[in-house]
């Protein structure tokens, strides 16, 4: 825990490092060199409504809701130290029902940041700082739909036609940053999240949401460095903490870079088992081998008291000043947490590099057969611009499933989606927006989970830059 002598120092240097790194960013390259503001990054500069979209195949009449996936979409003059994590938030939505399309639509994030440099007008609700850029994740909390960014701003809510409503810190119950990942437990509709801020390097958050929407409790954990955590685990039993070797670097922030975090390899690798009503003495850490982790696919109690974690891992990450991700994967791993001694190990599941994974999310928490991911290049380099595999893992058999898409076609993340709600896991479709980068249009591609094969293409007039996060959102 920092003392109140150095918090003061803290509070008292911001002023001066902030002048620092607003100079030294000067420095910096053109953004006219930066890929994250070219190509299929290029962002879009307007708003727009489509009917009477155009379909391949046949919309599989189950299908009654909206896929909605947000991310980055910067607004305005292009800037210098710009990276990829922080441009303003878009959603991108397709509605479908009854085997029709009925509209795509995208919209921005109303934020001040946004509204600042002349865009649309901002949304109400509370601020907890300069920063309200929201851009990672789009899901629905206590009945509401919310888009989420990690060690920022509150969540916003959003209406059916994906307009921004307000800002929300759910009642007065978050006294901090969210997250942009929480995880819902299918048994109790608990949301589970671990949440940092790098104006706080001393200390994550666990908070929990009930089914409601209510923040039930915040619970302080103490750690070193202020490690970068955008995802989290949980069991029947334990919420799973990630303490990686991509911390906070004031190095980088006086340099100009605007995501100051890079691989600082003496940071120790751990994994915390922190009890689902526990507080941080009830933590059992688990040394690791270094690595870094965004997403988990899943994670669940073993018979034997053991703890199983898969994770899409890298060797390093932000390893350098780079405007976007960069880290060279190693696979899908599943690792091994032991609560009563604290022992670790791991196995490789599929070595090649790979991201986005989600399983049928019914079975989160649960022992599950089926993973769907998005393959990734294994030089390192994670902008997104190229073409790239879905698989489809059956973890029970080995067998995993390779669709391309072709033609230099780019996927992003895809969710799946049962076709009922007791229907058997991998029973339904994955879904999610492929980039044609030649035509300069997006499909949202409906596919069958376990062959892969495209039941449904909904072609969108517009390219859709790569983003992050999506979920399938029943009417």
């Amino acid at each position: 825990m920092a003392s109140v002598l150095e918090r003061a120092v803290r509070k008292a240097m911001v002023p001066v490092v902030t002048r620092l790194a607003e100079f030294n960013r000067q420095r910096l390259p053109s953004p006219d060199t930066n890929p994250f503001y070219n190509g299929v990054h290029k962002p879009l500069e307007s708003e727009q409504t489509f009917t009477n979209l155009m379909v391949t195949g046949t919309v599989p009449p189950e299908l009654n809701g909206q896929y909605v996936r947000i991310g980055p979409n910067p607004f305005g003059k292009p800037e210098k130290g710009h990276h990829w994590f922080l441009g303003d938030g878009m959603v991108h939505g397709v509605k479908l029902q009854g085997g029709h399309v009925q509209w795509y639509r995208n919209r921005f994030i109303r934020s001040r940041h946004l509204a600042g440099r002349g865009g649309p007008e901002a949304a109400p609700g509370p601020r907890r700082n300069a920063n309200d850029t929201v851009n990672t994740n789009v899901l629905r909390i206590g009945g509401e739909i919310m888009a989420l960014v990690e060690a920022g701003s509150f969540p916003v809510a959003l209406d059916d036609d994906l307009e921004t409503r307000a800002y929300s810190n759910l009642g007065g119950g978050l006294t901090g940053s969210y997250t942009a990942h929480p995880h819902e437990d299918p048994k109790t509709g608990e949301l589970h999240a671990i949440c940092y801020e790098a104006t706080k390097p001393e200390m994550l958050r666990h908070v929990v949401i009930d089914k409601t929407g209510m923040v039930l409790r915040e619970t302080p954990i103490p750690v070193r460095h202020g490690p970068s955590v955008h995802d989290c685990g949980l069991t029947d039993r334990f919420v799973l903490i990630f303490d990686l070797p991509m911390c906070f670097s004031m190095q980088s922030l006086i340099a100009g870079e605007t995501f100051p975090y890079r691989w600082k390899p003496d940071h120790r690798a751990r994994v915390g088992l922190l009890p689902r009503k526990g507080t941080a003495e009830d933590i059992v850490w688990c040394e690791v081998d270094p690595a870094f982790v965004f997403h988990i696919g899943n994670s669940f109690d073993l018979a034997d008291g053991r703890v199983a974690l898969d994770v899409c891992a890298y060797e390093t990450m932000h390893d350098g000043p780079m405007p976007g991700p960069y880290g060279r994967g190693r696979g899908l791993e599943r690792w091994y947490l032991d609560p009563d001694s604290g022992a670790f190990s791991r196995e490789t599941l599929d070595g090649r590099p790979q991201e986005f994974p989600r399983p049928d999310e019914r079975f989160f928490c649960s022992d599950y057969r089926y993973l769907w991911t998005i393959g990734i290049p294994e030089t390192g380099n994670l902008d997104m611009t190229e073409g790239l595999p879905l698989l489809r893992h059956d973890l029970e058999t080995g067998e995993t499933v390779v669709r391309d898409f072709g033609d230099h076609r780019v996927p992003g993340e895809f969710v799946f989606v049962p076709r009922s709600p007791d229907a058997p896991e991998g029973d339904g479709w994955v879904m999610g927006y492929v980039i044609d980068p030649a035509r300069d249009e997006t499909t949202l591609e409906i596919c069958d989970a376990l062959t892969l094969d495209t039941v449904a293409a909904v072609h969108i007039p517009q390219r859709i830059p790569p983003g992050f996060h999506g979920n399938w959102l029943p009417a």
